[in-house]
Order: structure tokens, then sequence, then C-alpha cells
């Protein structure tokens, strides 16, 4: 018995149907997994940092999460002259090559760190739509600049 047109169409609409419903629902238990470790994040708080008494050298700062490990971050600050010569990031928002990935709103987290150095504070806005991301660098930032920190 051969099949209809009309009951042809009517099957692929429901296989299409049957594929976007799997699509969300894997969506939605994703969500749900990540839920704890993107609270964690969000509720993230910095110290502040004096950096008018930085001591020269190489620090390395890290963020690691303790719901999950999908946003740790490590950064190298180098400090010369007690002023902040670079920021690099070592893992996270980085491509293969180990360059800063661009993120919404075609910015880098190397423009988030900029505003840091010119304003002297971590207390700066965060990229629209990579909000989590830009806070787990600036905690690993804050780590290194904490050890950076020249204690009298």
């Amino acid at each position: 018995m051969k099949r209809k047109p009309k009951e042809k169409r009517h099957m692929w609409w429901i296989i299409i149907l049957i594929i976007g419903l799997a699509i969300i629902i894997a969506l939605g238990v994703v969500l749900l997994m990540d839920g704890p470790s993107r609270q964690e994040a969000m509720q993230l708080a910095f110290a502040p940092i004096d950096f008018s008494h930085l001591k020269d050298g190489t620090y390395r700062g890290e963020y690691r999460g303790t719901k999950s490990h999908l946003r740790d971050t490590q950064v190298e600050v180098l400090v010369k002259e007690g002023n902040v010569v670079s920021v690099m990031i070592l893992k996270g928002a980085v491509d293969a090559q180990g360059k800063p990935v661009k993120l919404t709103g075609n910015k880098t987290l190397q423009e988030v760190f900029s505003q840091v150095l010119q304003t002297k504070s971590l207390e700066v806005d965060a990229i629209s739509g990579a909000t989590i991301t830009t806070k787990t660098h600036l905690k690993a930032l804050e780590q290194a600049l904490l050890k950076a920190e020249a204690t009298d």
C-alpha cells in the first residue's frame, strides 16, 4: 500500500517535532545541572586592591568553582616598577593559540582588564551577555593582584 503525499508530510512534521522536543529537553537538563555553578559565579565579590603598593614580579591567580569546574580560569599578571604592565589569560576565554576570544559585543576580557588598570578597581562593568565569564576572570585577576600587594 502506497502512502499518500499528505501522510508523508504529516510524518515529517512528527519527526521534526520529536527532534525539537528532544533538543529542548536536553537544553533544559544542561541548564538545571549548570545552575549551581552559575549561581556561585554570579555571587562573586571582590576585595579592594591597593594598586599603589604592588611588588614587582609575575603572579598567577585563578578562580576554581566549587560546584563545577566548567568556568575555572587562570591569569598571569606582570608587575614592573609597581605597575601592572600585562595581564595574560592562561585558562579561560582564550582560543587554542592563547589569544583572548571575542565575547558578546565583539569585546574581549583584555578590554575589561584595561578598564581595571585604568580605574584601579575591580568594580568595573561586565561584558553584557558574558557576565559570568567576566566575573570569574576578574576573580582570577584579584587573586593574582592580592599576591602582588606589598605587605609592610
